[in-house]
């Protein structure tokens, strides 16, 4: 149930009744159409820009098309005034029954209200993490960890079908380092000096996979060359950073449905395939880039290569795919992984991308488009850096990972939940600053704990009323005289649980998890107004002693509060406090 949706399709039954009436041309399009909440509320509770945009090509003044409009949408009882403002935009008031509707009809669908068919069960494909198998995941997975589960999540509240998935990275150079490290560990484990080069990883996570070496092998790599111990060794290493990073992602509340090798791609034609489906498209070719910016003629050597035109698609440059010693780039195979996703017929793919891929966007976008032929569109997201403090001060630790922050470092100082949030709290491609004793405060400048409290004030209420002999159940508080929440606080807090469908189709048409953060953090604010002023205000109390019929109308607003917050932290995956300690 969404009211603006609603309400629009009032407002496009009174403009096609302006058509059959020969007051607007019969060739009007109403895509543009919108309803939605005034930016001043004072204006009133919802407005229209109906006039405005229809104006010019019905060859009519925009006042004197919402004037007409006006008149006919007052016929409905939902509207109480329909008043033209400014150069013609409508602003629109409601019946208090309108929003009294709303908290029983949030009592009766549950969490299930604001759920929508916006997705038409169309397939999406939710790409993020996708860390190198090397070690454990850090603070900046962590946030592209987060952001891309809750956004697949909202992608699912809202009636896609999503996939989540995980492409790991091992068939490159890097996991060859991972074993050279693993086998420096092997080599200690079995009494030996050893030192770790630049290049190297030199974490202890590392120790337990050495040793585990040692005690399957035993002395028998000591001293042999790389041929001999290199590949089984590599396989070993990314099936432990794997397990390990597996863990962590549990210990964030993230499980993939998918898991895409990177290797499986290699040796099995799979990659020649994708590059020969844009060979026949005409889009690969031998030639010479031009110098990259900053350098000279004089210090840059122009060669052959095979190239991918991706200009074709809107990117700056065309592409290399193959080295000049016959090896393919790391493009090729991110092109091949690209084009299973296609062939597996997902509608739309979403890559979650740390800042450091901002140069990729364009060139992945050009493939995706060439190898679909513009039929599946792809979004990559791009999370921002995270900068973390304590005491007031940049944080650093974490001997076990060599260099940087874990997610379980996170995770262990504060729990999954408050790092889940606090991880929304900003747009994605905004930085974000991470401050372990700020996120653990109670006050309302921490919006994990404000939307928390309310949902916690909420439970508290009603075990209150439990005690004091109030059914509290959802099937009771829905059939509650509701009519009776007619003070203005309670009214703007019933307004505000009406925007949770509109908001959701919106977060979700936009890619955008934070706007679920965002709008519960001002729920909850118009809760706990409500609950404060309570306190000067008897009559505004969720419990009114010695009413029953009073009570349970306050209490179903409170209700109604508690579900849509459990509705919205489900979808940001952090589980709603049932008091606080």
């Amino acid at each position: 149930m969404n009211l603006f949706t609603d309400i629009r399709a009032l407002v496009i039954g009174a403009l096609e009744a302006m058509q059959e009436a020969g007051t607007l041309p019969q060739d009007l399009d109403f895509a543009n159409v919108a309803v939605e909440p005034p930016r001043d509320p004072a204006h009133g509770d919802m407005a229209t820009n109906a006039a405005m945009v229809l104006a010019k090509p019905a060859g009519l003044k925009p006042r004197d098309i919402a004037g007409d409009l006006a008149a006919r949408l007052l016929d409905d009882t939902r509207i109480t005034s329909a008043e033209v403002a400014g150069p013609g935009f409508l602003n629109l008031r409601l019946a208090p029954s309108v929003w009294q509707d709303v908290v029983g009809r949030i009592l009766t669908e549950g969490t299930d209200f604001g759920r929508s068919q916006l997705g038409q069960g169309k397939r999406v494909n939710v790409e993020y993490v996708s860390a190198n198998p090397t070690g454990p995941l850090h603070v900046g997975h962590t946030r592209g960890a987060v952001f891309g589960d809750a956004l697949a999540s909202l992608l699912d509240y809202t009636g896609f079908q999503v996939v989540r998935e995980y492409y790991i990275n091992d068939g490159g150079g890097q996991v060859d380092v991972l074993a050279r490290s693993v086998y420096l560990r092997y080599l200690e484990a079995l009494g030996q000096e050893v030192a770790f080069e630049d290049g190297t990883y030199p974490g202890d996570y590392l120790i337990p996979v050495g040793g585990s070496v040692a005690r399957d092998k035993g002395d028998v790599w000591v001293g042999q060359p790389e041929s001999v111990w290199l590949e089984e060794l590599r396989d070993i290493a990314t099936a432990a950073m794997m397990d390990l990073i597996r863990q962590d992602l549990a210990a964030l509340g993230v499980e993939m449905d998918v898991f895409f090798s990177e290797k499986s791609l290699y040796g099995t034609g799979r990659i020649e395939a994708a590059i020969e489906d844009l060979r026949d498209k005409g889009l690969i070719y031998r030639g010479v880039l031009e110098p990259p910016k900053g350098k000279t003629p004089e210090d840059w050597e122009p060669r052959e290569q095979t190239l991918f035109r991706s200009t074709t698609y809107g990117d700056d440059v065309d592409r290399p795919i193959m080295k000049s010693d016959g090896n393919w780039t790391y493009f090729a195979p991110d092109i091949a992984y690209h084009y299973d996703k296609i062939s597996r017929g997902f509608d739309t793919l979403i890559d979650v991308f740390g800042a450091d891929h901002g140069g990729y966007v364009k060139r992945m976008k050009a493939a995706v488009a060439a190898l679909s032929e513009d039929r599946v569109p792809l979004d990559i997201k791009l999370t921002q850096l995270v900068r973390l403090f304590k005491n007031g001060e940049p944080f650093k630790m974490s001997k076990r990972a060599g260099n940087f922050v874990t997610l379980r470092d996170v995770v262990d100082q504060v729990g999954p939940d408050v790092t889940r949030f606090v991880m929304l709290t900003r747009k994605n491609d905004a930085p974000l600053d991470f401050d372990f004793d700020k996120v653990l405060e109670q006050s309302r400048e921490n919006p994990v704990f404000y939307v928390q409290y309310a949902h916690a004030r909420v439970k508290s209420v009603q075990r209150r009323a439990a005690e004091a002999g109030i059914a509290t159940d959802s099937v009771t508080l829905a059939a509650a005289d509701l009519s009776k929440l007619d003070h203005e606080a309670e009214l703007a807090l019933a307004k505000k649980l009406t925007e949770w469908p509109r908001l959701v189709e919106t977060a979700a048409r936009s890619h955008e998890p934070h706007r679920v953060a965002f709008y519960l953090y001002e729920l909850a604010g118009e809760f706990h107004a409500l609950w404060n002023r309570g306190n000067d205000q008897p009559e505004l109390r969720f419990l009114q002693e010695g009413d029953m019929s009073a009570s349970h109308s306050k209490l179903a607003l409170a209700q109604a509060v508690a579900v849509v917050i459990s509705a919205g932290l489900g979808i940001l995956g952090v589980t709603p406090a049932q008091e606080m300690r």
